[in-house]
């Protein structure tokens, strides 16, 4: 191994210190906060957004710029998945499991500062193992074919046995139909479009980000809601809790370790991307944890997990980027995209080259994170102190907010109707105890688990199982199918115990395990239509899921006494409080906005919703209620100019000429 490349480090660093790119690094960092606070954005997006500023600058400050970006959001993303549910980026929607209960009993500050800590360290394990990618990453990457990334997948699979829920069958039944929803599109291996119900929209597959924000944001959103207009938390906050967040991740140093390099593993994979690696280190946090009870009711382990591995596959994401020019997630193909905008070719130029500039990003990466943490801790308690504000304060706010994300995702209306009906999914998903989590791991490995399996059987067939590595992620997939089956505690994020009462209203619960069923059938039915090697796939996928989703109806209808089987959330609510608001009700709340949107456009429809919502459901003053409502208006009309953010149209602008972003 060849450690002479390691004598540019130190160039570096005072290269970056002592000319004008860490003030430009600042104003990375500063944009990434922004863009990570602000739900569902996310690094992408704000990638994206610098690109047309960096063209014509010199390398140095531009890949400040870029690396201070994507570094800071992925630590900054953590407010929103804590504090109000809502996952900041698919890299966080893990967080949501455990932080946002820890939100509700007021340990917001507690949850915070123990993921920033987590995330630090993590950042500083990838840039470490960054540093030393020159001598070691080669030959690995060299040896990883897609033989062993399906076997990684598989793997990843075998973790959703931790995330079921009390109830096996219907938390494998949950990932059956994620793998379900990743098949809608272009298919992998006849490019034919499959389940597009002939609309342009659901070509490209329904994105990652309408998933997790139906899935998890919509459905706490309507939680809380119910609750009669009470804060988010729901006792006072732990004034100390940011000290006690930090105690937690020495207390479980060796867990933040473990997560990093499983992190860091996973970010070196090309293909397996971000949206995956805070399920898999959370479902290994389960797995070695002796007392699993708490874990999705509020276990601060299960923050301190995936934050740790989201922010080191930050830094091992560049690994493949830089040296082999193979992004690893969509970020890096950003990343990848401006380094070609200032003249750098990833690969073997870069690394022959520049080398002076890739240790220029590892530094950049390891102060990101230490000014990303600095500022997020600094910010934690003020912003934590929001949870005990009332909610039917802001949930207009974070309505409108999660609107506004998913219409990012492919600037089309599609965006919000498909949120509407993954939020009614999520929603009742929720309120019968059916693991959201494993369905949104099941949409995440769907494409790739399709497309591995299809090249692994051109290339190697039965020659896969002679392959050292591949068989020795095979053994720890067994390994960890094993040892799900033998644990008793599992978690899916609810936190609510069934009693008799959901037992004895069962027909809500048969109702939607029914149309989940009819929805499995219509999928498998429709596959028989396409060729061999585009139906094979979902057609297996769906006989799976029906085969889980009738052995559970099976079960309802017999009233079997399996754990896990009932649960009606809104049931057990009504029974200890007859004043809560209908589920029903709340969703047409949320259906407004969509709806008044669709007439006069988003800028407009967003101000308007928020007036009337906090005149009319939080019984806030006139006055009040049009300072908020304006200040709102402001905030979009700047995230439109600065970021060129843009919004909903509305079918008014057929009729009336009106200027942008209000057309």
């Amino acid at each position: 191994m060849d450690f002479s490349v390691l004598q540019n480090a130190g160039p570096a660093l005072v290269h970056l210190l002592t000319g004008p790119h860490l003030l430009y690094l600042l104003v990375g960092a500063g944009l990434g906060m922004i863009v990570g606070i602000l739900p569902g954005i996310g690094g992408i997006a704000g990638l994206a957004m610098v690109l047309p500023f960096i063209f014509g600058m010199q390398p140095e400050p531009a890949l400040a710029v870029m690396v201070g970006l994507f570094a800071v959001t992925a630590t900054a993303d953590t407010f929103s998945s804590v504090l109000i549910g809502v996952p900041g980026g698919a890299g966080t929607a893990a967080t949501v499991l455990d932080g946002f209960p820890m939100t509700k009993r007021g340990e917001a500050a507690r949850a915070l500062s123990a993921a920033f800590a987590a995330s630090f360290i993590g950042g500083i394990v990838g840039a470490f193992i960054l540093t030393f990618a020159f001598v070691a990453a080669r030959p690995i990457l060299l040896a990883v074919g897609f033989g062993e990334q399906l076997m990684f997948i598989v793997l990843a699979l075998t973790l959703v046995g931790m995330l079921t829920g009390q109830n096996a069958v219907k938390g494998l039944a949950s990932c059956s139909l994620g793998l379900l929803l990743g098949t809608i599109g272009s298919s992998q291996a006849t490019a034919e479009y499959r389940f597009t119900l002939d609309t342009i929209y659901l070509s490209d597959g329904i994105p990652l980000v309408i998933v997790a924000l139906g899935a998890f944001a919509l459905p706490e959103v309507v939680d809380v809601m119910r609750q009669q207009g009470g804060s988010i938390a729901q006792k006072a906050l732990v004034g100390e809790g940011w000290i006690t967040g930090i105690r937690d991740v020495i207390k479980n140093f060796w867990l933040v370790i473990r997560c990093s390099l499983l992190g860091s593993l996973i970010g070196v994979l090309p293909g397996l991307g971000g949206g995956v690696v805070g399920w898999i280190s959370y479902a290994h946090t389960v797995q070695s944890s002796k007392d699993r009870s708490e874990f999705g009711k509020g276990d601060v382990r299960g923050v301190i997990g995936p934050e740790s591995a989201n922010n080191a596959k930050d830094s091992a994401d560049l690994i493949p980027t830089l040296f082999f020019g193979i992004p690893s997630s969509g970020s890096m193909a950003v990343f990848m995209g401006g380094l070609v905008v200032i003249g750098i070719t990833p690969g073997r130029d870069m690394v022959t080259n520049h080398v002076d500039l890739i240790y220029l990003i590892i530094w950049s990466l390891a102060i990101s994170n230490v000014l990303g943490t600095a500022i997020s801790m600094i910010l934690a308690r003020p912003i934590a102190s929001l949870t005990a504000i009332r909610f039917v304060l802001i949930a207009p706010f974070i309505i409108v907010m999660i609107f506004m994300s998913a219409y990012q995702a492919k600037i089309d209306w599609g965006d919000i109707l498909a949120l509407l009906v993954v939020g009614v999914v999520g929603i009742y998903m929720k309120r019968f105890g059916w693991s959201r989590a494993a369905l949104l791991i099941g949409l995440v490995l769907s494409q790739r688990l399709e497309s591995s399996l299809y090249r692994t059987v051109q290339i190697y067939g039965m020659e896969i199982f002679e392959r050292p590595i591949a068989i020795g992620v095979l053994v720890l997939a067994m390994l960890s199918i094993g040892y799900a089956m033998r644990s008793k505690v599992r978690t899916s994020g609810g936190n609510m115990e069934p009693t008799h009462i959901s037992r004895i209203n069962i027909w809500p619960q048969v109702a939607f395990t029914i149309a989940l069923l009819l929805f499995a059938i219509a999928v498998g039915v429709d596959a028989t239509q396409y060729k061999f090697l585009a139906s094979i796939f979902p057609l297996t996928v769906a006989a799976i899921t029906a085969i889980l989703l009738l052995i559970t109806t099976i079960r309802m209808l017999r009233g079997s006494k399996v754990p896990g089987l009932f649960l009606d959330a809104d049931a057990e609510m009504a029974a200890e409080d007859s004043t809560s608001k209908s589920t029903l009700y709340i969703a047409g709340l949320l259906a407004a906005l969509p709806a008044l949107a669709y007439i006069v456009g988003f800028v407009i429809a967003a101000p308007i919703y928020v007036f009337f919502f906090l005149r009319k459901i939080a019984g806030a003053s006139i006055l009040f209620s049009l300072l908020l409502a304006l200040g709102l208006l402001a905030f979009i009309l700047m995230a439109n100019y600065v970021f060129q953010v843009p919004f909903a149209p509305g079918y008014l602008r057929e009729y009336i000429t009106m200027p942008e972003p209000f057309g």
